[in-house]
C-alpha cells in the first residue's frame, strides 16, 4: 500500500511543472566608504548560480559615476560586467552593482541625494542603451542595500512610489543611516544626514537583517519589515583586517543564502563550516544546507513562500489586502503618488497548472494605476522568462479601469484560453500599459498544456480480497472511463468521470476473482 501511494505521488509530481521563479531587476549597493568592486560584485555574480535560478544566461551591469572637472559634476554611467544583452537572455534577469563610492564619504552627499539619482536612472527609458528604449522599472524590482545603502534603497523605493512604481522586494542589510536617532555619535565624524529607513506602501515585501555586536557601527530594525536579528556572526570578516567585522558579516550572512556551498567566498571574506553551522537557526536550514530557507530564499528567484511563516509574513504588505490581510497596516504612507506608472502587483494561476489543450484555466491578478490614461492589460504565453525577446504567444487583452492612488483592483478568476496553442510548458506574463509606460510580471507558476489525447495512468492498491482502490492519474478536463476485464479482450465500464484535478480515486467492492484487469481510457 505504501509503495503504491509513493508511486502515485511521484507520478503526480511528474505531471506538475516546476515554478517559474522569474525576477527582473536586482540592484545591490554598498554603504559608507564602500564600493561595488568587492562583495557587491561578488553577490551580483553569484545570483545566476543560485540553485533556483531559471535560464542559462543573464545580464550584469555596473552603474557608477564619472567626475567631470570642467563643471565639477558627477555623471552616472554604466558598463556591462557579464552576460548578454537583455533582449538576448532566456532568464530575463538583470543584476546591477550600484557604485556610489566617490560620493559615500559621509560628508559630501547624503542618501536623499543619491536616491534621487538612482530612482531617476531606474525610471529613464534611455539610460542603458542596450535596453532598446525600455526602463529598468518595467520589470519587477529587488533593492538590496547594506549600511547606508539600506537608507539609500528605502529612499529609492519611496521615490519610485511617488511615481506610481511598486517595488516587489526591499532588502536592508544592517541598515545604518548616518545621523539617525539610533546612532547618536555619527555627528562626531560625519555631517551627512541620511534618509530614514522605512517601509513604504508601494513595497510588496521587505526583509531586514541587522546586528548590534559592534560598539559604534551596527544596524537597526525597520518597522514594516520581516526583522531578523543576527546574534552570532563570529568568523567571516572577523578573520580579515576589517575593523567593523560584525557589520560586514551582515552582508556575508545574506551572501551565504545565495551561495550554499561550504566554503563560500564573496571575494573579500569566506563562510567556512564554522559560520555555516553557527550563523543560521534551525528553521532556516534544510539538511544538508544551513541557511537555505533564509535571506535570498524569499526573493522572486528564490521562490520562497513569504506568507508561509508567521514571522516572515510581518514583512508582507498589509496596508492593502494582498493575501496577508490588512489588520496590521505595516507600511508608511507615501507623501504623494503622481500615478505615472501602472503596475501588476501580483499574478498567479488559480488551481491546477496542467490543462488540456482547448480548455480554459484561471488566473488572478492584482493591479494599481493612479493615472488618468486608458489602460491595456495584455497576457502572453512565453517559452522563457524574458518579455523582451520574440518567442511569446499573445493570448488576449483587457482594458481595466484605473484604481487611483488609494486603492488597488483585481481579477479573481480570469479565464485564459489554450485554443490554438501547441502543447508544451509555458511561462505566463502580464503586460500593463497606459500607452506611455509599461510594466511586466510573470506568474510564479508555469502552465503545462497537454494534448487531449494524453492517456491516463493507473495506480492500484488492494485493501483486502474483495476491495480495491484504483487511482486514475490524468489531466483536468479529461473525461475518463474506467474499465475492467477478465481476459484482456472483453472490457466492461466501471465508472466514467470528468476530472476536475489530476487524480481521481475509485473504490469499489469487486467479485473475488483469481485474475482481473483494469484500464482507463479517454471517452470518445
Amino acid at each position: 500500500m505504501k509503495s503504491c501511494l509513493l508511486g502515485a505521488l511521484l507520478l503526480l509530481g511528474s505531471l506538475i511543472p516546476h515554478s517559474a521563479n522569474a525576477a527582473g531587476v536586482t540592484i545591490i549597493t554598498h554603504g559608507l566608504d564602500g564600493n561595488a568592486d568587492g562583495w557587491v560584485k561578488g553577490m551580483a555574480e553569484q545570483i545566476p548560480l543560485y540553485p533556483g535560478f531559471q535560464g542559462t544566461n543573464y545580464t550584469i551591469y555596473k552603474i557608477y559615476f564619472n567626475y567631470t572637472a570642467s563643471d565639477n559634476t558627477y555623471r552616472a554611467t554604466w558598463s556591462r560586467l557579464a552576460g548578454d544583452f537583455p533582449s538576448a537572455t532566456d532568464s530575463g534577469e538583470i543584476i546591477i552593482a550600484f557604485d556610489w563610492s566617490q560620493l559615500a564619504d559621509g560628508n559630501s552627499f547624503n542618501t536623499y541625494q543619491i536616491a534621487s539619482v538612482l530612482s531617476t536612472l531606474v525610471l529613464e527609458t534611455n539610460f542603458i542603451s542596450e535596453l532598446n528604449g525600455h526602463a529598468l522599472c518595467e520589470l519587477p524590482i529587488h533593492l538590496i542595500g547594506h549600511s547606508r545603502g539600506g537608507s539609500l534603497m528605502c529612499q529609492t523605493s519611496l521615490l519610485l512610489g511617488t511615481n506610481g512604481v511598486w517595488v516587489d522586494h526591499l532588502t536592508t542589510l544592517d541598515p545604518h543611516p548616518l545621523n539617525d536617532s539610533n546612532f547618536p555619535y555619527d555627528w562626531i565624524l560625519y555631517s551627512a544626514v541620511d534618509a530614514p529607513c522605512a517601509t513604504y506602501q508601494n513595497v510588496l515585501f521587505h526583509d531586514n537583517y541587522w546586528e548590534k555586536i559592534g560598539l559604534l557601527v551596527y544596524g537597526e530594525p525597520v518597522s514594516g519589515a520581516y526583522v531578523r536579528y543576527l546574534t552570532d556572526l563570529s568568523g567571516g570578516y572577523e578573520n580579515t583586517d576589517d575593523d567593523h567585522w560584525a557589520h560586514s558579516n551582515a552582508h556575508l550572512w545574506y551572501f551565504g543564502t545565495i551561495d550554499l556551498d561550504t566554503p563560500a567566498s564573496d571575494t573579500e571574506a569566506s563562510i567556512t563550516s564554522y559560520e555555516r553551522t553557527n550563523w543560521w537557526v534551525q528553521s532556516e536550514d534544510y539538511y544538508p544546507y544551513n541557511g537555505v530557507i533564509a535571506g535570498f530564499y524569499y526573493s522572486l528567484i528564490g521562490g520562497g513562500n513569504r506568507m508561509g511563516n508567521p514571522v516572515v509574513v510581518d514583512g508582507y504588505n498589509q496596508y492593502w489586502d494582498l493575501g496577508a490581510g490588512y489588520a496590521n497596516p505595516n507600511r508608511t504612507v507615501l507623501p504623494s503618488n503622481n500615478g505615472t506608472w501602472p503596475n501588476i502587483i501580483k499574478f498567479d494561476i488559480n488551481g491546477t497548472n496542467v490543462v488540456v489543450e482547448g480548455n480554459l484555466f484561471g488566473v488572478k491578478l492584482d493591479y494599481q494605476y493612479a493615472g488618468n490614461s486608458n489602460l491595456t492589460l495584455q497576457i502572453y504565453y512565453d517559452n522563457d522568462l524574458n518579455p523582451y525577446n520574440s518567442n511569446s504567444i499573445y493570448i488576449g487583452q483587457l482594458h481595466p479601469p484605473a484604481t487611483g492612488a488609494n486603492s488597488f483592483s483585481y481579477y479573481s478568476n480570469l479565464g485564459l484560453t489554450t485554443t490554438n496553442v501547441p502543447p508544451g510548458t509555458y511561462a505566463i506574463y502580464g503586460k500593463i500599459s497606459d500607452g506611455v509606460h509599461t510594466r511586466y510580471l510573470y506568474t510564479p507558476e508555469l502552465i503545462e498544456i497537454v494534448s487531449n489525447a494524453q492517456p491516463p495512468v493507473l495506480d492500484i492498491a488492494k485493501l483486502n480480497r474483495a476491495q480495491f482502490v484504483i487511482g486514475v492519474n490524468g489531466v483536468s478536463g479529461q473525461t475518463i472511463v474506467l474499465q475492467t476485464s477478465l481476459d484482456l479482450r472483453n472490457w466492461l465500464p466501471l465508472a466514467t468521470n470528468t476530472l476536475t484535478a489530476v487524480h481521481w480515486i475509485y473504490t469499489n467492492n469487486l467479485p473475488s476473482l483469481d485474475q482481473q484487469y483494469f484500464r482507463a481510457v479517454l471517452a470518445p
